[in-house]
């Protein structure tokens, strides 16, 4: 079984080779230009992604196709029309390579989603499932579950077998943005007003979101499944704060400010977003992920945080 990784040298992409690697599973990888494609792969040169591009050298031989590539969230997004890029890429370009994926009789088309199909945020006691009516609010989030309806159509017309995974935030060696962010903050002992933050937030680690996928390359139950993953512990901002700055074997300085002054302020600043997403919450619900695969999150948030903490820490000496 030959497996063919898109968006293979990106931060989930290289952990994906090197676990399928490990099991003896060979892997192409799809990378764009002159990029070096992970240690041990195929490399697999492919231009941009959209409707022209041409898979079909990649597809020759293929079983399951994991497609991680897309146009990503960003928060300051310089295009004059977001959504029709959006489209462009995670749409069409998705369908595109679907498509041909069917025509090369590729069996199982495993799609990398996101949470953000289900929506921004949840209500205490009300995590999002998988069977939920999609609620997209943003361009990404949209055009993830237009991507989605795209291949169930698709694997109706075709009979390949299609798999999607939504991920909350993915957390791990290497991670960049606001996680990264944290952790430097943390490192330095910067104070933060959140010490008094009752939310909750499902995250996932690396490795968890990593084992999930590989369990879908191959487990009969996964096929035209749709799962959500996490690591099974919602913390809120502030726990999860107090657990990172440990696992960097420093303490958190938080302040007890009240969320609802916190929002206030923010709202003033126009920084309403940021508020949300710390003092709001995103729970998943996993449980049918874990009865259907019979899966269950290998590695615990400690100690994930931990691995985190310590490739974070490793850099830091490097530099």
């Amino acid at each position: 079984m030959t497996i063919l990784i898109t968006g293979a040298t990106g931060f989930v992409g290289r952990a994906l080779s090197a676990a399928l690697l490990a099991t003896g599973v060979p892997v192409r990888a799809a990378v764009r230009g002159n990029s070096p494609s992970p240690a041990g792969t195929e490399p697999c040169r492919i231009g941009d992604l959209d409707a022209q591009t041409d898979w079909q050298a990649a597809l020759a031989g293929v079983d399951v196709v994991v497609h991680l590539a897309a146009r990503v969230h960003l928060m300051h997004d310089t295009a004059s029309d977001p959504l029709a890029e959006f489209r462009r890429v995670n749409v069409e370009g998705t369908r595109h390579l679907a498509q041909q994926a069917a025509l090369a009789g590729v069996r199982r088309f495993i799609f990398i989603s996101s949470i953000k199909v289900n929506g921004e945020a949840t209500l205490p006691g009300q995590a999002f499932t998988a069977s939920d009516t999609p609620a997209p609010v943003d361009a990404y989030g949209v055009s993830k579950a237009e991507a989605e309806t795209a291949l169930r159509e698709l694997s109706a017309q075709t009979g390949m077998e299609v798999v999607i995974i939504r991920p909350t935030i993915v957390y791990g060696p290497g991670v960049k943005a606001n996680f990264l962010s944290m952790m430097r903050i943390l490192h330095k002992g910067i104070p933060l007003p959140l010490g008094l933050i009752d939310n909750r937030r499902s995250l996932v680690a690396l490795d968890n979101l990593v084992d999930l996928i590989v369990c879908c390359t191959h487990h009969p139950a996964a096929a035209n499944q749709t799962f959500l993953v996490s690591d099974g512990q919602d913390l809120s901002t502030t726990e999860l704060l107090r657990r990172m700055a440990k696992a960097l074997g420093k303490t958190a300085y938080l302040l007890p400010i009240p969320s609802g002054l916190l929002i206030a302020t923010a709202a003033v600043l126009g920084k309403t977003t940021v508020a949300q997403r710390l003092c709001g919450s995103l729970q998943v619900d996993i449980s049918h992920t874990r009865s259907q695969l019979d899966w269950t999150p290998p590695i615990s948030v400690d100690a994930a945080l931990l691995r985190a903490a310590s490739a974070y820490l490793e850099g830091v000496v490097k530099a």
